[in-house]
C-alpha cells in the first residue's frame, strides 16, 4: 500500500463512517474502481480508531455527562437524564454485539459480495428516504422509551450486512419512531462509540496474532486523516440535515448502488 492508496481509503472511511451511505460499500467501491487489493488489518484498526476518537471528541460533553450520571446512578446517589441515555446506548448495543459474535464469520466470508452491497445500498436507501419523507416527529434523544431503544438496537444489527450502513439504518429506525432528524443522528452517533470500540478490540486481537509487520507510519497518518475527516463530517452533517434532510443521501445511495451493479455485470 502506498501513501495515495492509504490517504484515499482513510478519507473515504472518515467521510462515510457517520453518513448514512455505508462506509464498507464505499471502501469496496473505491478499491474496485482503482483496482486496489485489500488494505490490510492494521489499516482497518487505525482508521477505526481514528473515527472513534473523532466521535468521542465531538460528543465529549454529552459523554462526560452520561458517564457522571451513570456512575452516580450505580452508586445509588440519584439519576440524571445522562444515566438514562447511557443505559439506552448500552441496551442498544446488545443486539449488534450478539449478532456480531454469532454471524461474524458468515458476514466476512459470504456477504461481502458486490451484488449484496449494491442491493443493500439501494434498498435501505429507499427505506431511509421513506422514513425521512413521512417523518413529522420532534422527539429528542431523552424521549426514547426502552422499546424504541431495542428497536433501534435490532436495526443496528442489520448493519452487519455490507451496504446497509450502520448510521443509515439506525437513523431510519429513529425517524420511523418519531425522532427528529437531529435526534436520530445524535443517538446513532452515540451508539457508534461502543460499536466501533468493540470492533476495534476484535480487530486488534486478530492483528496481534499476525506475524506480518505493519507500516506503522503510514497507518498512523491514515488513522489521523480518518479521524479529522470524520469529525468534520459529523459537524457539517448535523447542520445539513436540519434544513435539507436525508433525501440527497438517498439519491446518492441509489446511484452508488447502480454504479456497483454496473461494475458487477
Amino acid at each position: 500500500m502506498d501513501w495515495l492508496h492509504a490517504l484515499v481509503l482513510a478519507l473515504t472511511q472518515g467521510l462515510t463512517e457517520f453518513l448514512p451511505v455505508s462506509s464498507s460499500a464505499h471502501l469496496v467501491l473505491v478499491s474496485l474502481v482503482a483496482g486496489w487489493e485489500d488494505q490490510g488489518l492494521s489499516f482497518d484498526v487505525a482508521v477505526h480508531m481514528g473515527t472513534l476518537v473523532a466521535v468521542i471528541w465531538y460528543f465529549r460533553r454529552d459523554l462526560t455527562q452520561m458517564a457522571a450520571d451513570f456512575l452516580r446512578s450505580c452508586a445509588g446517589a440519584g439519576s440524571g437524564p445522562g444515566a438514562r441515555l447511557a443505559w439506552a446506548v448500552i441496551l442498544g448495543t446488545v443486539p449488534v454485539a450478539l449478532a456480531g459474535l454469532t454471524f461474524r464469520d458468515v458476514v466476512a466470508t459470504h456477504l461481502r459480495d458486490p451484488l449484496i452491497i449494491a442491493f443493500g445500498l439501494i434498498f435501505f436507501g429507499i427505506l431511509l428516504g421513506w422514513a425521512d419523507w413521512r417523518n413529522r416527529g420532534g422527539r429528542g434523544v431523552h424521549d426514547l422509551a426502552w422499546k424504541d431503544v431495542l428497536i433501534i438496537g435490532c436495526a443496528q444489527a442489520l448493519a452487519l450486512v455490507p451496504g446497509t450502513s450502520r448510521s443509515g439504518v439506525t437513523m431510519t429506525a429513529g425517524l420511523f419512531l418519531g425522532l427528529s432528524r437531529e435526534a436520530s443522528a445524535r443517538f446513532s452517533f452515540l451508539l457508534s462509540v461502543p460499536v466501533i470500540f468493540l470492533a476495534g478490540v476484535l480487530e486488534t486481537g486478530r492483528l496481534l496474532g499476525q506475524p506480518e509487520p505493519a507500516a506503522w507510519g503510514l497507518v498512523g497518518v491514515a488513522g489521523m486523516a480518518a479521524g479529522i475527516s470524520a469529525y468534520l463530517c459529523i459537524h457539517f452533517f448535523l447542520k445539513f440535515i436540519r434544513s435539507v434532510g436525508m433525501q440527497p443521501f438517498v439519491i446518492y445511495r441509489i446511484l452508488a448502488g447502480m454504479l456497483l451493479l454496473g461494475g458487477y455485470w
